[in-house]
């Protein structure tokens, strides 16, 4: 194996090694990752606007995840009282979600363990290399973005 083949496996492995950490349901006890992921979206929507309205599009977009699964997820917390349906104002075909106030703290606490997760890995990477992680994950997100992928 010539060495840039050695790096392209060096570089599958750590992703799924960080992925496997990441989607973990510990970390995301009383709460599905997908869930949990989507109200990643919302919740920080509703830090910037007060609002949280994110349309199902954009979810869909954000996550990459299957337009069903993003639909079922959706289904899964408006049942538990996490989320609300609501129609555009300006567009009423557009399905937007928002979050419901007085249960954001339901995942506001998996959120909590999560960031845990996240002090713990700065204590051992240090701010700059968690700097330098932001940065190559944006540039690599980006990088999909434009390719369409």
């Amino acid at each position: 194996m010539d060495k840039q083949s050695g790096l392209e496996e060096d570089i599958i492995t750590a992703w799924v090694r960080l992925t496997a950490i990441f989607k973990n349901t510990r970390l995301t006890k009383g709460m599905i990752y997908n869930e949990a992921v989507i109200m990643l979206l919302v919740n920080r929507r509703y830090m910037e606007d007060g609002k949280g309205l994110v349309s199902f599009k954009e979810i869909v977009s954000e996550t990459k995840m299957l337009k069903s699964l993003v639909n079922r997820t959706i289904d899964s917390l408006v049942k538990k009282n996490l989320l609300e349906r609501c129609d555009g104002q300006t567009d009423r075909r557009t399905t937007y979600v928002r979050p419901v106030k007085e249960n954001l703290h339901k995942y506001l606490e998996v959120h909590e363990r999560t960031l845990e997760l996240v002090h713990s890995l700065l204590d051992i990477i240090g701010e700059e290399d968690a700097e330098a992680f932001v940065r190559i994950s944006d540039k690599l997100v980006s990088a999909c973005h434009k390719e369409g992928r």
